[in-house]
């Protein structure tokens, strides 16, 4: 079996305008470039369809967010959910600070005489 060729986004652009412009049949331009016609036909409809967004004010597109720059947001993320969770894990399932809780301990330590400090 043979690989399957991939073509550039020029030479679908070219071969879409020459279908386009119809001075050579689908078949025609499909010999000329060694290509089945209903590729070619498939690059013309793309072509008609997405002719529009030429027109449409945005004529460079939104640059992409690196995959650098996403990581570095879902690292940010992750600190500002830790910022967000730290003092809900420091309490006890009563509410309780750890601090009261600690002090609670201490009282329970032989030596200390149950004494609260």
């Amino acid at each position: 079996m043979t690989k399957r060729k991939r073509y550039s986004a020029e030479f679908k652009a070219k071969v879409a305008l020459e279908a386009i412009r119809e001075e050579l049949t689908t078949a025609e331009l499909a010999k000329k470039y060694d290509i089945h016609p209903t590729m070619i036909s498939g690059w013309k409809r793309t072509a008609i369809e997405n002719m529009a967004s030429a027109f449409n004010g945005h004529a460079t597109a939104e640059p992409a967010i690196s995959a650098a720059e996403v990581e570095k947001l879902h690292a940010k993320i992750g600190q500002l959910v830790v910022e967000r969770d730290a003092p809900q894990r420091l309490r006890g399932p009563t509410g309780a600070t750890v601090a009261a809780t600690m002090s609670e301990a201490s009282s329970l330590i032989p030596g200390t005489g149950g004494k609260k400090r």
